[in-house]
C-alpha cells in the first residue's frame, strides 16, 4: 500500500532544497527547475505546490521563520531557568549571529530576502516586514521586562534602544557573513554595548 503524502512534509522539502540552492549560488539563482533538481523530484511536482516562483519564496521565507522560531525556543530552553534580563537579551541579539554553517546559510538566505524585500513591495509587506516587527517587539518586552526589574535607568527610551540593538545585532551578522569580524569579535561588540547599557544606573 503507498505511503500517504504529508504535504507538510513535502512543501518543507521543497523549501529546503530553495535555501540550499539560495545558500550556495545566491537567491538570485532560485528557479523553480533548480529548485526541482537539488530536491530530487521533478517540476511538475514543485508547481503543484507553488505555482509560481513568488509563492515558492514566500513559502521558503515562511520555512525560515519557523526555523527561526525552533532555533530560539532551543537556545532559550539552554539558559539557567529563571533566566536574567541580561541573558535573555544578550542571547536574542546573538542569535543573528551566524556561528556554524547551518546557521550562516540561514542568516544568508535571510539577508538576500531582506535586500529583495527593498524592491518587491509584495515581499516586503507579507511576510517579511510582519517578522522584522516581531523581532522589535520581542526584544522592546524584553527591555522593558528588564527596566521595571530595576536593571536599566528608569529614564531609558526602550523602543529607541530596541531600534539600536536590532540594527547593531543585523549590521554585526552581516559583517560576519562578508568576512569583515569574526563570530567571536562580533559577540564581543555585542557584550561591549550591553556591559554599557547594563551599567549605566
Amino acid at each position: 500500500m503507498p505511503r500517504t503524502v504529508d504535504h507538510a512534509e513535502r512543501r518543507a522539502q521543497i523549501a529546503e532544497a530553495l535555501v540550499r540552492v539560495a545558500g550556495r549560488d545566491g537567491l538570485h539563482a532560485v528557479t523553480m527547475r533548480a529548485v526541482a533538481a537539488e530536491a530530487g523530484i521533478s517540476l511538475r511536482l514543485v508547481q503543484y505546490y507553488f505555482e509560481t516562483k513568488a509563492q515558492l519564496l514566500l513559502g521558503a521565507l515562511r520555512h525560515l521563520e519557523q526555523q527561526s522560531h525552533q532555533r530560539w525556543a532551543q537556545r532559550l530552553s539552554e539558559l539557567p531557568d529563571p533566566v536574567s534580563p541580561r541573558a535573555f537579551i544578550e542571547a536574542f541579539l546573538a542569535e543573528a549571529l551566524p556561528t556554524d554553517e547551518r546557521s550562516r546559510v540561514f542568516h544568508l538566505v535571510g539577508t538576500s530576502y531582506a535586500v529583495l524585500a527593498m524592491t518587491d513591495p509584495d515581499l516586503a509587506e507579507e511576510p517579511f516586514i510582519a517578522g522584522v516587527d516581531d523581532l522589535d517587539r520581542q526584544l522592546t518586552d524584553a527591555l522593558t521586562r528588564a527596566q521595571a526589574s530595576g536593571k536599566l535607568r528608569p529614564d531609558l527610551d526602550v523602543p529607541t534602544e530596541a531600534a539600536r540593538l536590532l540594527a547593531l545585532s543585523h549590521g554585526l551578522g552581516t559583517s560576519v557573513l562578508i568576512g569583515q569580524r569574526s563570530t567571536e569579535t562580533a559577540r564581543s561588540v555585542l557584550r561591549y554595548h550591553l556591559d554599557q547599557l547594563f551599567s549605566r544606573l
